[in-house]
Order: structure tokens, then C-alpha cells, then sequence
């Protein structure tokens, strides 16, 4: 199939919260820019962390799919935050773990977040195998 007709059909899905995301990760806080200097190499396997992943309505400052970890680096405006409670709530709904850390703990004391962050990474149940069972057969 080709021409116009073919190029219709196969449109992709806009997602306009990407315009956002970049935006966001291309204008980090310093704490973010901290943060993501140890979590970009990191030390813990099959963790993977993406800076401001789109989950739902919600950028995560970062994301770990397969772990379903959320990070999230606050500033004062989020002291009690109601907000934050409604997001937490969603993500969690959404089978993920949110670990926050305030601004100045990353930025005085990384070493101590990046163990608060291993801990959670090694505490993670592996992800499911998604094969179906094997059956056993006559003989085995």
C-alpha cells in the first residue's frame, strides 16, 4: 500500500507532553544535574533511570520502568504539598515506588542518596518472566 492513503494510517499518536519532558530535562535544577551524573552510569544491573519520564499525566524526575522506581528531587515548595500526595498516590497506584529526596540532602549529602537509591534498587522484586510455563511432557 502507499501514497497518501498509506501514510494516514500509519500516523503515529502525538504525544504533546514530550515538547515538556525535553524541556524539563534540558533545564535541570542543580540538584537534577547532580543526581543524574551518578544515575546515568549506573552501578546496580538492569537499572536503567530515564530524567523526566512521562507516567500518566506526570513527569517523574527520574524513572526506572522495570524496577517501577520513581526518584524525585523537591525544593521547599514541596513541603507539604498537597499535590504531591495526589501524585505519589497515582504513581504508587500505578505499581510504582517513590523515594523523594529534598534539594539540599542531594546536594550535601549524594553519597548517602545514592545508597538510599541502591537499597531500593536491590530491594526491587525481579521483574516477572512474562513466558508462559513450559509443560512437561511423558519422561521428563
Amino acid at each position: 500500500m502507499g501514497g497518501p492513503q498509506a501514510r494516514t494510517l500509519m500516523a503515529r499518536t502525538v504525544d504533546h507532553r514530550i515538547p515538556r519532558a525535553r524541556s524539563l530535562r534540558q533545564n535541570p535544577t542543580d540538584a537534577e544535574r547532580k543526581l543524574w551524573q551518578r544515575l546515568r552510569r549506573p552501578a546496580f544491573g538492569e537499572a536503567h533511570f530515564r530524567r523526566q519520564a512521562t507516567i500518566g499525566p506526570y513527569f517523574a524526575d527520574f524513572a526506572c520502568h522495570a524496577l517501577r522506581l520513581v526518584i524525585e528531587i523537591d525544593g521547599g515548595q514541596h513541603d507539604g504539598s498537597a499535590a504531591d500526595v495526589v501524585r505519589t498516590n497515582y504513581l504508587n497506584t500505578a505499581g510504582y515506588r517513590v523515594l523523594r529526596f529534598w534539594n539540599n540532602d542531594v546536594l550535601q549529602n549524594i553519597e548517602g542518596v545514592m545508597q538510599s537509591i541502591v537499597d531500593a534498587v536491590r530491594a526491587a522484586p525481579p521483574t516477572p518472566d512474562p513466558s508462559p510455563p513450559q509443560e512437561r511432557g511423558e519422561g521428563s
